[in-house]
């Protein structure tokens, strides 16, 4: 250890705990002791583990309103979306438990015909140890996407909270310990980037992490020292589009939780929308309406940015979009002051600005009216980010839906992908590479293990130095006759 921080509360700028900052020697002894939990934690197989991990849902589930405190005091947010992002957690800690053994445990498979002598298994076998990054903004739901799958995998889990919420995760792992008070198989340490970077230096077998595209990139290049496979989740500049035959109010009130729940603060939040020209003036109408209605402050639907840095990025992005022709017609030069953000909805937003190209992270978003649904897809794909995605459109949402380049898209919801536990949430270009959530990311905390064995002898020994020249003319007409016609 190497001295202590503080963290605290963004709404007030109170000290909410005091955590040590773990160097590379205690992290190095955090991971050392998981690792010596990891045979246990493999051998107790897939019911006992979910025992486990029942038992400890069950912790959360009945300490629920500390949980939901600390996530308010330590990020801001209101109490209600505190509990939201809480219970979605619990969700996805159940059905990784209850699901495991059916994805990852032993199943027969095919032997094909060549290798019909062959009985074939295939299993999932757990990794090792598994350490996780986790970010500020959603710091229950997030991590637990990452570290409810790599346990119920098999894997012991070193947890590195963002310093702006250590005691979210020191919490977590006190929980878990409620059910295992002597066998540690989720740890956390706490501090800032050099802890992180000791983490992915350590004696580890993966890491996942969630934050910024920089930081994802250091991340990757420093777990490349060692070989150590990553999951990197690294945000997004995520698209709603409305088509004409759209319920508009719907799409609206959509548009608005999307933008402006948890201050912005959400990477598969939306920052773009894009609306057909027919039903654009009543859609703007109606976002209008709404946002002015939503507000941030201490008492409010929208709470402060959690990291104060943010609020400059916001500001610079506001002010990119008025100085290029865009239109504030809610919020704008104004809205950013010393803690909050007020709701900004912005049009007239040249393509180019900085508010529709870089991830704003804050409680705006930017409308444009377009000719048709094919613009639509067109400037929806424009970005180098590719994670969530939402359509509006009554007869053909999921045709559209296949024809966005992102990770996950909701049809007439807003982030509905996020909260279905069964399937897999990640992104593809800057928005980072592998998956969490379903059976996607219960194997990703897991290497495929594939055993076979001879049932009868072969009628042609292939691999044999004994082969001759008959048996290599039998293989080859066989191959003509099996594949040929």
């Amino acid at each position: 250890m190497s001295g202590t921080f503080e963290s605290l509360n963004p709404t007030t700028g109170e000290v909410v705990g005091v955590h040590p900052i773990d160097d590379a020697a205690s992290v190095d002894a955090v991971v050392a002791r998981a690792r010596a939990m990891a045979p246990w934690w493999s051998e107790i197989g897939f019911d006992g583990r979910k025992d486990v991990l029942d038992r400890w849902r069950k912790v959360i589930t009945n300490r629920l309103d500390e949980l939901v405190e600390v996530v308010h005091l330590e990020t801001g947010k209101p109490r209600p979306d505190a509990m939201i992002e809480a219970g979605l957690a619990l969700d996805h800690l159940a059905w990784a438990a209850a699901n495991a053994k059916k994805v990852l445990g032993r199943r027969r498979m095919s032997s094909g015909l060549l290798m019909a002598n062959q009985a074939s298994q295939l299993e999932y076998r757990p990794l090792g140890v598994v350490g996780v990054i986790g970010p500020w903004n959603y710091p229950v739901f997030t991590p637990m996407g990452s570290i409810s799958y790599a346990l119920a995998a098999g894997n012991p889990v070193v947890f590195k909270p963002s310093e702006f919420t250590p005691g979210v995760g020191v919490w977590l792992a006190d929980s878990l310990n409620e059910v295992l008070r002597d066998q540690s198989i989720l740890s956390v340490v706490t501090g800032f980037g050099e802890t992180g970077t000791a983490l992915c230096r350590a004696d580890i077998n993966k890491l996942a992490f969630t934050g910024s595209g920089p930081t994802g990139k250091k991340v990757m290049a420093t777990c490349a020292e060692k070989l150590i496979p990553v999951v990197i989740e690294a945000g997004g500049k995520d698209p709603l589009i409305v088509d004409e035959d759209a319920d508009i109010a719907a799409a609206a009130d959509a548009a608005a939780w999307g933008a402006f729940s948890n201050a912005g603060q959400t990477c598969a939040g939306v920052e773009r929308v894009y609306v057909h020209e027919r039903v654009y003036d009543e859609f703007v109408t109606k976002l209008t309406a709404i946002t002015k209605t939503v507000h941030a402050n201490a008492d409010a639907q929208v709470g402060p940015m959690t990291m104060p840095k943010q609020l400059d990025i916001v500001r610079s992005h506001i002010d990119d979009a008025l100085a290029r022709g865009g239109r504030a017609l809610v919020g704008g030069a104004g809205a950013v002051g010393d803690r909050f953000v007020q709701p900004t909805l912005l049009v007239d937003v040249p393509e180019d600005s900085i508010a529709v190209t870089e991830e704003t992270f804050g409680p705006t978003v930017t409308v444009r009216k377009v000719k048709d649904m094919d613009e639509a897809i067109e400037l929806a794909n424009n970005t180098r980010y590719a994670l969530g995605s939402t359509v509006f459109s009554k007869k053909n949402g999921e045709d559209l839906a296949w024809r966005i380049r992102s990770g996950m898209t909701a049809v007439n919801a807003v982030i509905a992908f996020a909260g279905v536990p069964s399937l897999p949430f990640g992104g593809v270009g800057e928005s980072g590479f592998g998956r969490i959530h379903g059976a996607d990311g219960l194997k990703e905390f897991t290497y495929a293990k594939s055993v076979t064995k001879q049932r009868m002898k072969p009628v042609m020994n292939l691999t044999s130095f004994s082969r001759d020249a008959t048996a290599d003319a039998r293989f080859a007409k066989v191959l003509k006759l099996l594949y040929g016609r």
